[in-house]
């Protein structure tokens, strides 16, 4: 059974079609991005799986269960860090760590669990006393990727996850992520508008523009097959794009 499975997938904005019947599968334990331009239908497909949305047409399972019928079971399987997210501001990274633990934890050995595992995974030692309002965003990116992986989820949707961060911060992201995949055997789905930087995370990708999928495979596979040294050249051989000309157009 695949970790993640998406079969013709639409979804409408009114008179915009960000999903244009995509498909494509998440094997277990692996990292798979979806990558592409901003507005290509990246953000939309991860709410979708994420329970956040409902699609227009067609259909996506997390571990075999409907992200529509069956939500509840989905929510229980996945954790979601969306682009723009943040943390409680007048907390301590500790505080929020802790509260964001309880919320998921069924036991008072659990909550101490996931809070070592979340102190752990931050990297922010003795930082986490502050109060988040003090943080950079690359420490509060660490604070929160480190609350979503806390809770050990079978599938970690990742939007973005080192959008905006420099190359230290990025860099500490993706080897956090690569880590506890290996480590948990975590399924990790991410998205990224960054090619060469997910080149570097992803067992697969899946390259999405304009709501439509126009190839997958593993990064070095798509290379060899389109004679060329990185994604960013893959995706612009694929549609055929000059570049000067804007490749978006969806959610």
């Amino acid at each position: 059974m695949p970790a993640v499975k998406v079969k013709d997938l639409e979804k409408d904005y009114g008179k915009v079609k960000a999903l244009k019947g995509i498909s494509f599968e998440v094997k277990e334990g692996e990292i798979f991005g979806l990558i592409g331009p901003n507005g290509a239908g990246k953000s939309t497909t991860l709410k979708i799986l994420a329970t956040l949305l409902t699609p227009t047409g067609g259909s996506a399972e997390v571990f075999g269960k409907d992200v529509v019928r069956d939500a509840d079971d989905v929510r229980k399987l996945i954790s979601y860090l969306p682009e723009e997210a943040g943390a409680y501001k007048n907390l301590t990274g500790m505080e929020y760590l802790e509260f964001m633990a309880k919320l998921y934890a069924k036991t008072g050995k659990s909550v101490e669990e996931m809070l070592k595992l979340g102190v752990e995974i931050s990297g922010l030692g003795d930082r986490l006393r502050d109060k988040v309002s003090t943080y950079s965003k690359g420490m509060t990116r660490k604070l929160l990727l480190a609350r979503a992986l806390m809770v050990r989820p079978k599938l970690a949707i990742l939007d973005e996850p080192a959008s905006g961060l420099d190359i230290v911060n990025a860099y500490t992201i993706r080897k956090t992520i690569k880590d506890f995949a290996r480590r948990e055997g975590v399924t990790f789905l991410v998205s990224s508008h960054n090619m060469l930087e997910v080149e570097y995370l992803c067992d697969r990708v899946a390259l999405i523009n304009k709501g439509v999928i126009v190839e997958t495979g593993a990064p070095r596979e798509l290379k060899e097959k389109y004679d060329v040294e990185n994604l960013e050249e893959v995706f612009m051989t694929v549609v055929g794009a000059k570049i000067s000309e804007p490749v978006g157009g969806g959610y």
